[in-house]
C-alpha cells in the first residue's frame, strides 16, 4: 500500500490520485507530443470534444474562473486545437470547435488514458478496477 496515503481519509485519497493521474497522464503527453497541453485544457477540451458549446455554456460548466477558462481558450486558439466561430443571430455570443488537430489530440490522449488504465487494471486486478469504476459513478446521495 501507498505510505503517503496510508492516512489519508476518503476525499484526500481521492484528491491525491486525481492530482497523480493527471500529472501523470499531463506528463505522458507532453513527452510524445510536440504541442504541450495543460491539464486544464485538456478540461476545456473534453468539453469541446464533438460538441460546438458557447464560450459562456463552457465558463459556467467548469470550475474554473471566467478569466482563466478565456485565457485557456485564447491558448488553445493559438495552438490551432479550436476555433472560434460566430453564433448565427446572436453577435455577443460564440461557439468553440475542436480543429483536426485538436480532434487528433483529443483521441491520441484519450487511448494514451486508456493505456494507463489497462495498467491501473492488471496492476489492481480487472475486477476490482470495474468495481472502483462503478463506485465511483453510483450516485451518492450528496
Amino acid at each position: 500500500m501507498n505510505s503517503e496515503l496510508q492516512n489519508l481519509d476518503l476525499i484526500d485519497t481521492l484528491s491525491e490520485r486525481h492530482l497523480q493521474l493527471r500529472k501523470l497522464t499531463e506528463k505522458l503527453w507532453n513527452d510524445n507530443s510536440d504541442i504541450y497541453i495543460s491539464n486544464s485544457e485538456w478540461f476545456i477540451m473534453a468539453r469541446i470534444y464533438k460538441k460546438q458549446p458557447t464560450i459562456s455554456y463552457v465558463t459556467k460548466n467548469i470550475n474554473i474562473s471566467r478569466q482563466a477558462t478565456h485565457k485557456l481558450i485564447k491558448q488553445l486558439d493559438s495552438k490551432n486545437l479550436l476555433e472560434i466561430n460566430n453564433v448565427e443571430y446572436n453577435k455577443k455570443d460564440k461557439y468553440l470547435r475542436l480543429t483536426k488537430l485538436g480532434e487528433e489530440c483529443y483521441e491520441k490522449n484519450e487511448a494514451l488514458k486508456a493505456n494507463l488504465e489497462k495498467k491501473i487494471g492488471n496492476k489492481i486486478g480487472e475486477d476490482n478496477l470495474v468495481m472502483l469504476k462503478d463506485i465511483l459513478k453510483w450516485d451518492w446521495g450528496l
